[in-house]
């Protein structure tokens, strides 16, 4: 398993403020941003489309982690590629064809990873592990921010992850909601490598402390 990182969720961050608060991620330690694309539609909320991916792209050089909670994923691939995305994840339970979505991505140079709701079985994903980078699995319910982590959604990591290594895949497990002091270690020891972490990082004191507090407790 590779080394863990962190990708802090903007969808929790402060959108008045989005240059100096990409530069302070950066400078805290953090190792991506993530982007939550909901439309409305596959999603009850809408968030924040390719404006903000390009504004946020020209004011770091940090890596930019893209979630797309949309309908139609493969419509949009360009676009979002143009905007500056280095990994790309959508749901397998859009409507979009999913190898026609990873072709596209891929196309266009960026990562490509697949993303399942908690009510989906980890053996949908099992089809795409060789071809992605990166396998989110989702510990709360999509489109809404501050939920409480779903620990029962940890056998699916420890499952895909025993896949993976079986196979001996070179990909990342990503987990996204309720990421915090108190389940990081869980996620990481079940296999998860890739953390998307959003309200508890921007309610710490400060961003390098609180990458450093969620480093600590999930090597403990």
């Amino acid at each position: 398993m590779k080394q863990m990182m962190i990708s802090a969720s903007v969808l929790s961050a402060d959108m008045a403020n989005l240059a100096a608060m990409a530069k302070e991620l950066e400078c805290g330690g953090v190792d991506m941003l993530h982007f939550d694309v909901m439309d409305g539609v596959f999603v009850p909320n809408i968030s924040f489309g390719l404006p903000i991916l390009e504004a946020v792209h020209r004011s770091t050089d940090l890596f930019l982690d893209v979630h797309l909670m949309i309908i139609d994923p493969l419509r949009y691939i360009p676009q979002f590629l143009a905007a500056g995305a280095d990994l790309i994840t959508f749901h397998l339970e859009s409507e979009s064809d999913p190898y026609e979505t990873i072709r596209a991505i891929k196309a266009g140079g960026a990562q490509a990873g697949v993303v399942i709701k908690p009510g989906t079985p980890y053996e949908a994903v099992l089809p795409f592990m060789e071809l992605v980078d990166v396998v989110l699995v989702m510990t709360v319910e999509p489109g809404f921010g501050g939920q409480s982590f779903m620990w029962e959604m940890l056998d699916k990591v420890k499952a895909l992850r025993a896949y993976a290594e079986e196979k001996q895949l070179d990909l990342r497990i990503e987990v996204d909601g309720g990421i915090n002091d108190k389940t990081v270690h869980a996620a990481v020891s079940a296999g998860a490598d890739l953390l998307v972490v959003g309200s508890y990082l921007f309610k710490q004191p400060g961003i390098s402390a609180g990458v450093q507090t969620l480093k600590d407790a999930a090597s403990v």
